[in-house]
């Protein structure tokens, strides 16, 4: 999954895709570059991240969508937890909602059932203004755990069939990095809880933690890390660096089980 974010504000590349032709240009390089899916938001989660309009998301996100449903035949991802947005980013091609509040809000969880598309549940403590404040957890693995799975009946119930569901630990979302590091060492738990897994640390502040480096130096952590999660189970990895996290992933395979595998 490459990511897209149309923003002005994001953590790490604000402001480079927020025009609708660089956005469409870099999303085909991405397809070029072996992504699967491709992941557009309009308002960034990033810590201390200020919430914006319902029109402001769909200028930003309906447009982008479009533009890459018109030239890519690739799966396109919706990043928002508004029902309006996710209707109108289906409507115009969109087939997956990814939504940072698991389907919490108002009307979303309804919403996404009755479009029929797939989800990504993720987990997060707090709001992205205020998450990273105090995050405080008994046993972060186990109520993580608890949370997603919660969330995936709630939507199994509402009619959304288990093999379009994806559930995310949320990392950098309301945990620490010694929460983060539990949570990734618990990704074959998760992984076998019963719905494909989604991970999402590219280029995160836990990387820049445990190598000090910035943001713009965290190309070989990334990489490191999607490599390991992947053998862990996950389904999806949700990165910047798309064809460099593609020659990871071909040369880890080929190096265990020969050329020509797939994973």
């Amino acid at each position: 999954m490459g990511i897209l974010n149309t923003t002005p504000d994001s953590f790490s590349d604000g402001g480079l895709w927020n025009d609708r032709e660089r956005a469409l240009h870099h999303a085909l390089a991405m397809v070029a570059a072996g992504a699967d899916i491709i992941d557009v938001g309009g308002e960034s989660t990033r810590p201390g991240a200020k919430s914006i309009s319902l029109q402001q998301e769909l200028d930003r996100v309906v447009p982008v969508v479009e533009a890459i449903a018109a030239e890519s035949a690739t799966a396109i991802s919706v990043d928002t937890s508004k029902p309006e947005v996710m209707a109108a980013a289906v409507a115009a091609g969109a087939g997956l909602i990814n939504d940072v509040l698991a389907l919490r809000g108002e009307g979303a969880l309804e919403t996404a059932a009755r479009l029929g598309v797939s989800v990504c549940l993720m987990h997060m403590q707090g709001r992205p203004r205020d998450m990273q404040r105090e995050p405080v957890y008994t046993d972060v693995v186990a109520e993580v755990e608890a949370f997603l799975l919660q969330r995936a009946n709630a939507c199994e119930a509402a009619g959304i069939p288990a093999d379009r569901i994806l559930i995310d630990p949320g990392f950098g979302f309301g945990k620490t990095l010694e929460h983060n590091l539990a949570l990734f060492r618990a990704l074959p738990r998760l992984c076998g809880a019963g719905y494909a897994v989604l991970v999402g640390v590219s280029r995160k502040s836990m990387l820049g933690a445990l190598t000090g480096k910035p943001v713009e130096q965290r190309l070989a952590a990334s990489v490191t890390a999607a490599v390991l999660a992947a053998e862990y189970g996950v389904s999806v990895l949700r990165v910047h660096d798309v064809a460099e996290t593609v020659d990871a992933l071909t040369v880890a395979r080929t190096l265990q089980t020969g050329p020509g595998s797939s994973g």
